[in-house]
């Protein structure tokens, strides 16, 4: 069985920033909505989106590191293209 795309969430869970999390850069409603995806193409789409928002606020540049050695440690390859 393939491994499924791990959740974004990088276990800081600060709320600031307009509501959206120091470490991954997730609101609360963003958390709750990856818990329900089922499908993986779903939950790559879901991190991918994650990692442009994250480029556009410009204050997570930490996340990156440690959701790839999330999903390493997973054997799962990144959903996105680091820069």
């Amino acid at each position: 069985m393939k491994n499924k795309v791990p959740n974004p969430c990088i276990d800081v869970c600060k709320y600031k920033r307009e509501g959206h999390c120091i470490g991954c850069a997730m609101t609360k409603a963003q958390k709750s909505l990856f818990k329900t995806l089922k499908k993986d193409k779903h939950r790559q789409a879901f991190v991918a989106m994650l990692y442009r928002q994250q480029e556009a606020m410009g204050k997570y540049k930490a996340w990156r590191a440690a959701y790839k050695r999330k999903c390493e440690k997973k054997g799962v390859s990144l959903p996105f293209q680091p820069l």
